[in-house]
């Protein structure tokens, strides 16, 4: 029976088979028609889905299809799957546990895509899930990078990597060769870091015989390697290898410096004598010899005066404490404790300071300085200045020092030497400016007056008339200088 054009698409446009909207032409270019159509259809979908719940599926295992056990198994299976497939590390955020009642969310809408109140989530929604798993792409490393510590390094590349703080394996350089091409490689590089890492890595590795061979060839490695056994305290090794090297004036010098670790003063003592028979250069020996002796006669003077304190007799120990002991103290130590208590002893006895500086050689000016200390310190101003009277031939004293007299003057003032003890020496000072500053300085007015009167300079008088104090003294000598007639001014 044939049917009329208009009959045709009646039918199609009523048509309940397809259950979608009509097709016309009018909506080809309607965007929002398309997508509206589009949600309709998965909706529909979704429908068509529900209505075949009531239809039991089996999976190949036997189980139920959308069983809970299906389900869990299926869920591990896909995501292992995943893992291998796209090899990208999983982003979780942990959120707080959300019981099942209070969720949007069940086991079938796992599967199916849905919420459980029958609606698909958007885009934006999914992401906005804290519950839903990331993935993030794990972005490709350098070449370089790929390499550990183990690989395959040059001596060049292994260095550089060390400069750099880099990890990296020295176990691959076995042979002998390779070994010594990467210290030389490290000595070229100038790192004191690196060399005593390489240095480390051949003296656990070779022997010690062939490393002292190689070392002899090598000084800068060589003293890299004798500063790092001296810093770990290897004496038994560092001994070795000096003399391996022929150098037994080192060998000496490292056992003579073994007396530090040694308290006991006697036993110090017995200690520098064997060292005496030790192969010292002439200079070094000398200085061990003295430092034997000095030992010796600091434990004679301890003991004696000891003696002396527990007597009370001696009334420098007793105005004067002593702070400390002598033992062990330096030679200028002992010469200035000699000089403080001991200055008018004989000069036969141990502690006199004279023979002291006899038997160790000072100089005429370290023994100057130390006793002027000295003497100052106890205000025992009569020595001081026999310190520096000296005789001519004809007879004749006057005042010499083997320092200048700016110095001494320091020295006197530390020790709150008078002004008339001042005074005295400051008069002694050559340049007249630096008399004159000096003088300023420690208020002693007689020197600047009398020097301002021979330069006969009135203006500098009247103007240090009013620093020095009214009434005082040095005030009406100004005044009888300025007011004599005698005097001719130049200004």
């Amino acid at each position: 029976m044939m049917k009329s054009k208009g009959d045709e698409e009646d039918y199609w446009n009523s048509s309940e088979v397809t259950k979608f909207r009509a097709f016309t032409f009018d909506d080809e270019d309607d965007d929002f028609s398309r997508l509206k159509q589009s949600k309709q259809a998965v909706d529909s979908i979704a429908d068509l889905a529900d209505d075949e719940d009531d239809v039991e599926k089996v999976s190949w295992s036997g189980e139920p299809v959308g069983s809970i056990s299906w389900s869990v198994k299926e869920t591990a299976e896909s995501s292992q799957r995943s893992e291998k497939e796209l090899s990208f590390p999983k982003i979780t955020t942990e959120t707080p546990s959300i019981s099942r009642s209070q969720s949007g969310y069940s086991l079938s809408s796992l599967f199916k895509g849905r919420s459980r109140t029958g609606t698909f989530q958007n885009l934006s929604d999914s992401l906005s899930d804290s519950s839903v798993r990331l993935y993030a792409p794990e972005l490709r490393k350098p070449k370089s990078e790929y390499k550990d510590y183990i690989s395959d390094w040059s001596p060049e590349e292994t260095v550089q990597r060390l400069q750099q703080g880099k990890a990296v394996s020295l176990e691959k350089f076995r042979s002998l060769q390779d070994k010594l091409l990467l210290l030389d490689c490290a000595v070229s590089a100038n790192d004191g870091n690196v060399i005593t890492a390489v240095l480390i890595f051949l003296k656990r590795t070779l022997s010690k015989e062939v490393l002292f061979q190689e070392m002899e060839s090598r000084q800068t490695a060589l003293r890299h390697l004798i500063h790092y056994l001296s810093e770990t305290g290897d004496q038994r090794l560092l001994l070795e290898l000096l003399g391996a090297l022929g150098r037994a004036e080192d060998v000496a010098l490292l056992q003579y410096k073994e007396h530090l670790c040694i308290d006991d003063e006697n036993k110090r003592r017995d200690f520098l004598k064997r060292c005496l028979s030790l192969p010292f250069s002439a200079e070094d020996s000398a200085l061990v010899q003295d430092h034997y002796t000095l030992l010796e006669r600091q434990i004679i003077i301890e003991a004696a005066d000891l003696h002396a304190m527990r007597g009370g007799k001696v009334e420098v120990f007793q105005k004067f404490p002593r702070k400390a002991s002598i033992l062990k103290m330096p030679l200028i130590t002992t010469l200035y404790y000699c000089c403080f208590y001991h200055y008018t002893e004989p000069e036969g006895t141990y502690s006199n300071p004279l023979n002291i500086r006899q038997t160790f050689r000072i100089s005429e000016k370290q023994y100057f300085v130390t006793a002027l200390a000295a003497r100052a310190k106890l205000k025992a101003w009569l020595d001081v200045d026999a310190l520096f009277t000296s005789r001519s031939w004809l007879g004749f004293t006057r005042k010499k020092s083997p320092l200048s007299f700016q110095r001494v003057v320091d020295i006197l003032q530390k020790n709150s030497a008078p002004i008339q003890v001042l005074q005295e020496y400051i008069g002694l000072v050559d340049d007249a400016n630096l008399r004159i500053s000096l003088a300023q300085k420690h208020k002693c007015h007689d020197i600047v007056i009398n020097m301002y009167r021979d330069m006969k300079d009135r203006q500098l008088l009247l103007e240090y008339q009013r620093k020095v104090e009214r009434g005082s003294v040095a005030e009406r000598k100004i005044n009888e200088l300025l007011n004599n007639s005698q005097i001719r001014w130049k200004n």
